[in-house]
């Protein structure tokens, strides 16, 4: 337990603005907080969700060292959640909003924002779409799909773009990947061409852990992983990677990730073409079994 102490003098003050969560000035910053002589102002609503987290411990007297104690993480972590360096887990900003009186939910609302800031405006959509899905199918040639990729690999793979939000998107794509630590989680079928395996991002040991990732997603129901092998006589014809989201109610989504961008798309002949191409990528592909022997062998040959 800690005391809150209330004597200090709050010098810090925020304005915000409520509305809408889409479009890139999703959050309108009117204030801000005076270091020296020098008024600073964050620049992302990570720093925002951030500068809060500070100004509201340092008001009540909490040392970060409390927060993160109560909290369930590490020293290091707030410290980084503070300077806007880490998108935190949600139980973090649940945790704010426990401890800081006053905060009827703030915290949480700010995380969701920070979040869904952090993907690009064009893939939102998907995301809000994803978490409420009971089946995900994804097919990647080039690469592991991100809700099956580890910290190391995808901060590698960010590392080859050029988005200034680096850390964000990885950190935002960790925190995507926490509908499969649910009770009931969805089923994720991913499907992805050998050359995945071998492509390397991050070095051998990133890759050494990206494939033993995808060993523990094949052997953990209900997921599947499927290898579609590489063959001098055959190719399949998809380069463009492509995932289905299934719902209970039965309507399903398409999402299509191209050199335009990213595509929803929920048309008849949409989804009919879209089941089609990943029925016929399935039965191209080795067999679950198989094509965990398959990464064990490239794991073995490659990266061991």
């Amino acid at each position: 337990m800690f005391t809150v102490c209330t004597s200090r003098v709050v010098l810090c003050s925020w304005g915000e603005q409520d509305g809408g969560l889409d479009g890139a000035n999703c959050l309108k910053i009117i204030g801000g907080w005076r270091m020296g002589a020098e008024a600073v102002e964050p620049e992302s609503p990570l720093e925002h969700f951030g500068v809060e987290v500070r100004l509201e411990r340092e008001r009540l007297g909490i040392s970060r060292k409390e927060l993160a104690k109560e909290a369930h993480c590490g020293y290091s972590l707030v410290a980084k959640v503070e300077a806007g360096q880490r998108v935190p887990p949600p139980g973090f900003a649940e945790a704010c909003d426990r401890i800081f009186p006053g905060s009827h939910g703030r915290f949480t609302r700010l995380w969701r924002l920070v979040l869904k800031c952090a993907f690009p405006p064009s893939f939102r959509k998907y995301v809000e779409l994803e978490e409420k899905a009971t089946v995900i199918r994804r097919f990647n040639c080039q690469l592991v799909p991100g809700l099956a990729q580890t910290e190391e690999y995808a901060r590698a793979l960010m590392a080859t773009g050029r988005a200034r939000n680096q850390e964000e998107l990885v950190q935002a794509r960790m925190v995507r990947q926490r509908i499969l630590a649910r009770e009931h989680p969805p089923q994720l079928w991913i499907v992805l061409d050998e050359q995945a395996l071998r492509r390397m991002f991050g070095g051998p040991i990133v890759m050494k852990g990206q494939l033993e990732r995808l060993l523990e997603l094949a052997d953990a129901k209900p997921h599947v992983v499927q290898v579609v092998p590489e063959g001098e006589d055959s190719f399949h014809g998809i380069v463009s990677p492509f995932g289905l989201l299934s719902f209970d109610d039965g309507t399903d989504v398409v999402h299509v990730d191209g050199f335009l961008g990213e595509q929803l798309l929920a048309e008849p002949k949409d989804l009919a073409s879209a089941e089609e191409a990943f029925t016929l990528l399935c039965a191209e592909a080795l067999p679950p079994k198989e094509s965990s022997a398959l990464v064990r062998s490239v794991l073995k040959e490659r990266y061991s």
